[in-house]
């Protein structure tokens, strides 16, 4: 059945909305949530739109390739091909050294009462999640759905360690709002416990029922393949990416920021300062001698 949503519709529209997010930020499922928010209706068809709108995009050059991101498909290692200059890899080794004399610091989280861990229910989203994580040099995972018992076997035996260090593991939990997105945190506190992490904390962040109701975000259907479904009374089903991206970022930074302790980060980098200095004498010493 036709409608008000056609291809020009959503091309139209989603041409103004890209302008507003960097380039490797949005997803297209961001993008169908950002439609729906100016009149799409939310289900599997009009999202279908979206994707097949956003095809005709790119190659129309209407939209680059690379405004989203599709963290769920990606290439391991590098094939080095490029003619080698003496000259470049000199410069590029003096760089290397600069960098080294300047960047002496002590790990943030040191000493800390959290070891704290991200977790994303979607691997799409890592994008959004990364540069936060790399601003607090916190560890941020993919869950993927319910995780694999090898993916939180290695999560357990990383908080097992820290535990036996002193540390309190935590866990900042972000995920869909349906019966198994409310569900997955149980699941990953009862493995990691299973495998002997008995001290773990799961705080589930986003998405919740306030937060959906808050941010006036559209229910779809819950999924009937969600065997989870029959006995679930939520609103209906909202997936995280309906929270606008700069949005996530903020509730992943005041998270990870209501368990850091300012005051104990203020001693270490005091200690920090007076280090610098032996650390720069050391390496010019080293180099010299070389």
């Amino acid at each position: 059945m036709k409608d008000a949503f056609t291809k020009k519709w959503i091309i139209d529209n989603s041409l103004e909305i890209v302008k507003g997010y960097e380039k490797g930020i949005l997803t297209i499922r961001g993008l169908h949530y950002r439609l729906v928010a100016i009149g799409m209706t939310n289900d599997l068809q009009h999202y279908k739109r979206v994707c097949d709108a956003m095809i005709c995009a790119r190659w129309g050059e209407l939209i680059d390739f690379d405004t989203f991101s599709d963290h769920d498909r990606f290439m391991l290692g590098q094939t080095e091909y490029e003619d080698i200059s003496l000259d470049d890899k000199i410069a590029e080794a003096k760089n290397q050294v600069r960098a080294w004399m300047t960047s002496y610091s002590r790990n943030k989280w040191q000493n800390q009462y959290y070891y704290p861990e991200i977790l994303i229910e979607k691997k799409a989203l890592q994008g959004v999640f990364q540069s936060v994580c790399e601003n607090w040099n916190v560890t941020l995972g993919a869950c993927k759905g319910y995780p694999s018992q090898t993916f939180l076997y290695d999560i357990a035996n990383r908080f097992i360690k820290t535990t036996d260090e002193g540390y309190q593991p935590i866990i900042l939990y972000f995920g869909d709002y349906d019966p198994s997105g409310e569900d997955i945190p149980r699941s990953i506190k009862e493995s990691i416990i299973r495998h002997g992490c008995f001290s773990i904390e799961v705080r589930g962040i986003a998405l919740s029922k306030e937060q959906v109701i808050d941010m006036k975000l559209p229910p779809a259907p819950v999924k009937v393949s969600d065997s989870r479904s029959a006995a679930w009374t939520g609103l209906g089903q909202v997936e995280l990416d309906a929270i606008e991206p700069n949005i996530l970022q903020a509730l992943c930074n005041n998270a990870i920021e209501d368990i850091f302790n300012e005051e104990t980060e203020r001693e270490l980098r005091d200690q920090e300062q007076g280090e610098r200095v032996q650390y720069r004498s050391a390496l010019k010493e080293y180099v010299s001698n070389l």
